[in-house]
């Protein structure tokens, strides 16, 4: 054989390229922010699609009021905007928005009452894929006929925990953040967030026991 019979074509490198940024989704972040800097409005505009959902589900899982919710996730995005040169495209883009996110919850929390967390008992659809998410992470597929009435009390119950650890599970189960990423955003150990996360669930699983709701075994 000689060396032109053993040559083989590189693969072509556009196609590459598009399989990295699809199978990394903090690299497509990080270009879109990159694009923000750039001052390139479509590049913001594919982050709000992006994160905007996953913004609502975690202030309403925390403030349980969904006009609320939307209007801190505008908040949100609008400071993304504002501050976007102040991030640094290292692969940490979700860390960094949820970090702003809970510091604006946090500071809205001290300057209103409670009343707008043991309100809304009317759900929107938005609002049902959250409760169903929720139901997911604490009851069994028997449990779960009354889906709603069930996720509106749960949502209440989360109210009652502390903050540190209403904050782990709903950054995980309504933001869909991974464990590392949620103890990054709250500045603790992966141990440590995954201590508080089952300690939530525990917590909520025997509120519905109480209720006569099998809850979830554990794995």
């Amino acid at each position: 054989m000689n060396g032109t019979d053993t040559a083989m074509p590189p693969p072509p490198r556009s196609n590459e390229g598009e399989t990295r940024a699809a199978e990394m989704p903090s690299e497509v972040d990080d270009q879109l922010m990159i694009g923000v800097q750039n001052g390139n409005p479509r590049a913001f505009d594919a982050l709000v699609a992006r994160h905007q959902g996953p913004l609502i589900g975690f202030f309403c899982a925390n403030a349980h009021d969904r006009q609320l919710a939307e209007d801190l996730t505008q908040e949100t995005l609008l400071r993304v905007y504002n501050q976007a040169w102040d991030y640094l495209p290292t692969g940490r883009f979700q860390g960094w928005l949820y970090r702003i996110a809970r510091n604006l919850l946090i500071d809205t929390v001290r300057r209103h009452s409670h009343d707008a967390v043991l309100r809304a008992l009317k759900t929107s659809d938005a609002e049902q894929t959250a409760l169903r998410s929720l139901m997911d992470a604490v009851a069994s597929p028997a449990d779960q006929a009354g889906v709603r009435e069930l996720g509106v009390l749960v949502k209440a119950w989360l109210q009652e925990l502390p903050a540190e650890q209403r904050e782990t599970f709903t950054l995980h189960h309504f933001s869909g953040l991974t464990l590392p990423e949620v103890a990054e955003i709250l500045k603790t150990s992966v141990a440590t967030t995954k201590s508080r996360l089952r300690l939530v669930r525990e917590k909520l699983q025997e509120k519905l026991r109480l209720r006569g709701v099998g809850g979830l075994e554990e794995t």
